[in-house]
């Protein structure tokens, strides 16, 4: 059995380790509330664009946006992956890591070439170690995502598919439940997949007639450009609340597991204190006897 001070040396070491779980669990909740404002915040802005978006892509018009037709025989593709910038949120970035580590295999086994966009500085790291082809990256995100930061590295993304480089583009992040839980989720972008344009508006009225000015093209371009920006700007605020929620989470099953453990070393501290002084008592008796 170890030594009284190692004992103490091994409960103050964990209590020094609680005190700063127990305060990273406090400051998590605090981000967590606030992401998660941010992320319903975003909703109605997303949801209405999509509203609009979905009665243009059943419009009966002359011109077919790029962004909603199929390209068939291009191989290429392109992922956002979408992750934290620091760690201790649990298997956060382990699952979403994985789900997007299983696809790019699978396409891999096609012979399909893949070229990323990551965002987080974990997704970065990853990639770089898996030696996945990176067109352009963002790290240091914050607490608060901001558009004009997120647009250069998805303008790279865009651009391919604009260009004919790549035949899809999909974004994997993590997807916000509730607070206990949290799902990886891969997502296509590009083309707008019809799910996603789904509306039941739309869907009773099939013949959708726009006047357009200055002309379809630009209007469309415009529009579905931002649409396809408010998703990706989403699925960060998602992640960044995810990630609050996780870490929240990690921190205080660390604090309880911290309490237990210094609840065991005080029990073994008491039982190595009570077998000292049986032992010592032992001794002044039996010297007692001796005399």
């Amino acid at each position: 059995m170890a030594g009284s001070k190692e004992i103490r040396t091994k409960i103050k070491s964990v209590q020094n380790t609680r005190k700063i779980t127990k305060a990273m669990e406090m400051v998590a909740a605090s981000k967590m509330r606030k992401a998660q404002e941010r992320m319903r915040h975003a909703r109605p802005y997303g949801d209405k664009i999509r509203t609009i978006a979905a009665h243009l892509a059943h419009a009966n018009t002359e011109y077919r946006h790029p962004f909603l037709v199929r390209r068939e025989g291009v191989k290429g593709v392109g992922m956002i992956v979408v992750t934290s910038d620091k760690g201790l949120c649990g298997g956060l970035n382990t699952n979403v890591l994985r789900l997007a580590l299983n696809k790019l295999r699978e396409w891999q086994g096609e012979g399909r070439p893949a070229q990323l966009t990551a965002i987080g500085n974990k997704g970065f790291g990853f990639m770089q170690r898996f030696g996945g082809n990176i067109v352009s990256h963002l790290t240091g995100v914050g607490d608060t995502p901001h558009m004009d930061r997120l647009v250069g590295p998805m303008k790279v993304q865009i651009d391919a598919f604009s260009e004919g480089r790549i035949g899809a583009l999909y974004i994997v992040y993590t997807r916000f439940v509730n607070t206990m839980k949290q799902e990886p989720v891969l997502e296509q972008l590009l083309p707008l997949p019809l799910d996603r344009l789904r509306d039941d508006q739309a869907a009773k009225r099939a013949n959708w007639d726009y006047l357009y000015e200055p002309e379809a093209r630009v209007v469309l371009e415009q529009l579905l450009t931002r649409y396809v920006e408010q998703i990706i700007y989403q699925a960060v605020a998602e992640n960044i609340a995810s990630e609050q929620s996780a870490r929240m989470v990690a921190m205080k099953s660390a604090s309880d597991n911290a309490s237990s453990v210094i609840d065991d070393l005080t029990l073994i501290y008491n039982k190595s204190r009570q077998a000292a002084i049986t032992k010592e008592l032992s001794e002044i008796v039996g010297g007692a006897a001796a005399v």
